[in-house]
């Protein structure tokens, strides 16, 4: 009797996803945890892997398709002729590592342990075989703390190439929020016209601004920080901290330095509840960062950024946006963000307006930074300014508010020797 596998729980809300690669063919035999399929959700695109060893009978999906959770998608006649329930596999793929001396976690049919994605990727990266962690978690599962006492070693894992790219599937309506447009005009009566369905992740982008837009009444503040002293900051640690294997750039600084403003203005490390009448401050800070890919903007989260030195935000930077580029980075990447940087600065601009990353309720925006001449104690002097855009949600703080935390960024950038004592 053939086992069905289906599209699992991919947590936080998510009900769909959109099948970027079929990893394997119909009379296939796979080992438990190769990789099957390649998914695209609207936080990240991942690799499924196989929850059992057999034969692939059956694959009920193709690339460009969008399933929801529940959906078949493989199913297998298994190697040794016995039938097993059907049952589905977490949303990253599993390494097994050197064996470490602990009670085994539980598992369920002889299936995959039970552990969120974020705990397989930590322990495939210090080494650990989930399958001989105890689980401490409910129902036994792993949690992160478990992977963590379970070895001292942390080796760093090593990337995978980046997949080709499947093509985008048939064209689906975008989920409507207010009004609902006018039907347009039929443009083949002027001219030619292509039309080129939307991607999985293009929907989700267009759907989600759609909704900020509409939900949040949005206001503006611009300034400029004069970064010429932390330039020359950068420019004399650059070649010290590339030894150490990281690379400085402006954006590890702008995420210290809003941290830092959110601590003195935490109604902007919020999200607003309309339903309950209230605000509700984060005492986290982990903050987003947009990075532009082939496949359209998406948002990593840098977590508990307010604790890091600039030097370790750093590095941690440039290894996520590599995931994210790569289209490896997992899901718990991409959520749980309090507050967004977008940095348009490698690309030009002398400034944009951005639109907050719902539900956060303010996003920080910035552009190129330029040399310009300045009054200073009344003499004219060049130096790098750079324009910065605070968009903010009105319900929850006035333009003073707005203008109070860009200066409180501003002051930290312009005083880089205090701001970062600490590397």
């Amino acid at each position: 009797m053939p086992r069905t596998f289906v599209l699992p729980d991919l947590g936080e809300g998510l009900v769909e996803a959109e099948i970027r690669n079929v990893l394997v063919n119909e009379g296939d035999v796979v080992k438990e945890d190769a990789p099957l399929l390649e998914v695209e959700t609207d936080k990240a695109q991942v690799e499924i892997p196989s929850p059992f060893a057999g034969r692939v009978e059956k694959i009920h999906v193709q690339p460009g398709q969008t399933v929801k959770v529940g959906q078949p998608l493989v199913s297998f006649a298994d190697a040794a002729g016995v039938s097993a329930p059907a049952r589905s596999a977490p949303a990253v793929a599993k390494t097994a590592a050197a064996p470490v001396e602990t009670k085994a976690a539980t598992t369920v049919d002889g299936g995959p342990v039970p552990a969120t994605p974020s705990t397989r990727r930590l322990a495939r990266e210090l080494g650990v075989d989930l399958r001989t962690v105890r689980g401490s978690g409910p129902g036994g599962r792993v949690t992160d703390d478990d992977v963590r006492a379970a070895t001292a070693k942390a080796p760093s894992a090593q990337p995978a190439p980046p997949r080709e790219a499947a093509p985008a599937g048939p064209a689906k309506p975008l989920a409507a929020v207010g009004l609902e447009p006018p039907p347009l005009a039929k443009f083949e009566q002027w001219g030619p016209v292509e039309r080129q369905p939307l991607s999985h992740l293009r929907r989700t982008i267009a759907e989600r601004m759609t909704l900020s837009a509409a939900l949040i009444p949005h206001v503006s503040h611009f300034d400029k920080a004069d970064i010429t002293d932390l330039n020359a900051i950068v420019a004399r640690s650059f070649d010290a901290a590339k030894q150490r294997g990281i690379t400085l750039t402006l954006t590890s600084f702008l995420l210290k330095a809003a941290a830092l403003a959110l601590q003195e203005y935490p109604q902007f490390n919020a999200s607003l509840d309309p339903r309950a009448g209230v605000l509700v401050l984060k005492r986290y800070c982990h903050l987003g960062i947009a990075v532009a890919t082939e496949r359209g903007l998406i948002v990593p989260v840098i977590r508990d950024v307010d604790k890091k030195p600039v030097l370790e935000l750093a590095r941690e930077l440039a290894a996520l946006a590599q995931r994210v580029r790569d289209g490896k980075a997992a899901l718990d990447d991409l959520r749980g963000g309090t507050f967004t940087i977008t940095n348009i600065g490698a690309l030009g601009g002398t400034g944009a307006i951005p639109i907050i990353n719902y539900p956060e309720v303010a996003i920080l925006g910035v552009a190129r930074g330029r040399e310009e001449p300045v009054v200073r104690s009344g003499q004219i002097v060049v130096r790098t300014m750079l324009p910065i855009t605070l968009t903010f949600d009105h319900r929850v703080a006035d333009g003073a508010d707005g203008a109070r935390f860009a200066q409180a960024i501003i002051r930290r950038l312009e005083a880089p020797e205090t701001l970062f004592l600490e590397w």
